[in-house]
């Protein structure tokens, strides 16, 4: 489960232009990414057609860049390519 959160939270940063700076900050990016995610599908009542255990993968990649993006914003852009 720690690898899949690992790598959706890799994905979702590359989505939002960040750089990703361990294997720690993907996994805690994946699970946050899950709980946006999957509030979000939830809200807009769109079901996700692709799951691990009962967690919506895109959706989790979603969420994950939407965080990524919004702490960016948030910081400045500090952890931005450059």
């Amino acid at each position: 489960m720690l690898f899949i959160a690992s790598i959706i939270g890799a994905i979702g940063a590359r989505l939002a232009g960040a750089r990703v700076y361990g294997c720690l900050t993907s996994i805690v990016l994946g699970l946050i990414g899950a709980l946006i995610g999957t509030w979000l599908s939830q809200k807009l009542e769109i079901r996700d057609f692709l799951h691990y255990q009962r967690i919506p993968i895109l959706w989790s990649i979603v969420g994950a860049a939407i965080f990524v993006a919004v702490i960016g914003a948030l910081i400045g852009g500090r952890s931005r390519k450059g």
